[in-house]
């Protein structure tokens, strides 16, 4: 469901496009400090979280080029415009961080079983995963609001979301090996970032496979919608009901309405249709909707067939 309140300003009120800039410009910037610290102090917890920066900087260029390609307008071949875009962005996105997951966990393991003389700089460690996690935050604050609406930018959210939590694992990891000297520390923490990996790129997955199986929206009861329009005077029934996304905050609708003769002969049909719609709008959030109106005695061709 997508919010139709007026834009309050500020940075988080800005276009998808620019949100996402943002983003990008933090991540890559941290992933460069990440990478020399990881260098500098030897831990591979840090380099994963780097590495999970370097992913997410390539997923918030794709999402940019998606959130481009999808504002484009509809034309006579893609009628519904290119919103489907940012979808197939998200499923990148997704694959992505599966791949990321299994190759931090394979180096994870390899240190954990080998670790031959592996000595881990602490106080480096620490002070960098400090950086990272307060502009993690500062990411998460500025697409906290447009990850409502958006797949596209919901993907981005959840890989900075994963990136907030890699960093504070490494914070505590950094912190066992500078009050205890415990090095496999640094290796625990890369693993658990990597597990911390898969069930967000699953539901990022399943929300993606959901939109292009053009199921209905999560939340959105059919039956519900169905007996909130029958209540209009001059409606018999509603059939052949149809929903589905074609991005997420993007539903739209379809039904066949049965109404009775005297809603037709009377010119009604036009002010009936304009408060189906209005309905849907305003109770459901379904700023697309297309009813086929028909008389209560219609002979439907679809349930004749079924």
């Amino acid at each position: 469901m997508h919010d139709h309140a007026p834009a309050a300003g500020g940075i988080r009120d800005a276009g998808h496009r620019r949100l996402l800039a943002i983003s990008l410009t933090l991540t890559a910037t941290v992933m460069v400090v990440q990478v020399v610290g990881a260098i500098l102090s030897g831990s591979l917890a840090l380099l994963a979280d780097a590495a999970h920066m370097f992913t997410d900087s390539s997923a918030l260029v794709i999402a940019l080029v998606a959130t481009a390609v999808a504002a484009r307008p509809a034309d006579d071949r893609r009628t519904f415009g290119y919103q489907r875009a940012e979808v197939f962005g998200a499923l990148i996105n997704a694959i992505i961080l599966i791949a990321l997951m299994v190759v931090v966990a394979v180096q994870g393991i390899q240190r954990l079983l080998d670790p031959g003389e592996t000595e881990v700089a602490g106080p480096l460690m620490l002070a960098v995963a400090v950086i990272g996690m307060v502009a993690n935050a500062i990411a998460m604050w500025v697409l906290g609001r447009a990850q409502k609406t958006s797949i596209n930018v919901r993907g981005a959210y959840l890989e900075v979301m994963g990136d907030l939590i890699g960093s504070a694992m490494v914070i505590v990891a950094a912190v066992v090996i500078v009050t205890t000297r415990w090095m496999p520390a640094d290796a625990i923490a890369s693993l658990l970032i990597a597990v911390l990996i898969l069930p967000r790129a699953l539901s990022l997955l399943r929300e993606v496979f959901s939109v292009l199986a053009e199921s209905a929206p999560q939340g959105m009861a059919i039956s519900e919608i169905r007996e909130h329009l029958k209540v209009y005077p001059g409606v018999v029934d509603v059939h052949d009901v149809h929903v589905w996304q074609l991005t997420r905050g993007a539903p739209v609708f379809t039904a066949h309405v049965k109404v009775e003769p005297a809603v037709l002969a009377s010119g009604e049909a036009s002010r009936l249709l304009q408060d189906l719609q209005s309905c849907l709008a305003h109770h459901f959030d379904v700023e697309h909707s297309t009813f086929q109106l028909e008389p209560a005695d219609h002979d439907d061709c679809e349930a004749a067939h079924a």
